[in-house]
């Protein structure tokens, strides 16, 4: 019984480490925005949120009620190759991350563009504390409901 109480706490507190571990890549990316050569990071946080919690799309759109989940593929035409992916061993080691896509080419090789990592990162974070919400609002509701109140 308990555990159907913590089973929403369970994928927002899954959430909230896939998007702190975001939060991370994007300001790597930021702080790299200068480095010859640097290749913008990024990785499809539904398609790793998915992995976390072993759930298919449909339950995780019923599970994740206010999350929006972003795919970041970049492909925008299917004669398109992907990119190779490099395997992230932070997240759980299946979470395979991506490149960025090269919206403006820079003579040193720099694929951040830092209009899209600042939208990113805004987004990311709005989204991570809206998830701390959810954990707060459902940690108040437990504690009610044990309480009696």
């Amino acid at each position: 019984m308990f555990a159907k109480l913590t089973s929403g706490l369970d994928f927002h507190a899954k959430a909230l480490v896939l998007r702190a571990e975001r939060q991370r890549i994007l300001a790597s990316n930021m702080a790299n925005a200068d480095t010859p050569g640097y290749a913008s990071r990024d990785f499809n946080f539904k398609e790793a949120l998915s992995q976390q919690t072993q759930t298919s799309d449909s339950e995780l759109s019923k599970a994740g009620k206010g999350l929006s989940l972003k795919s970041s593929t970049g492909i925008t035409d299917s004669r398109h190759l992907q990119l190779p992916a490099v395997v992230n061993s932070e997240l759980s080691g299946n979470n395979a991350m991506g490149y960025g896509v090269q919206t403006q080419p820079s003579v040193d090789g720099n694929s951040v563009d830092m209009d899209r990592e600042r939208a990113n990162f805004v987004d990311n974070s709005v989204r991570y504390e809206s998830t701390l919400r959810f954990i707060n609002g459902q940690s108040k509701t437990i504690l009610a409901a044990i309480q009696g109140q």
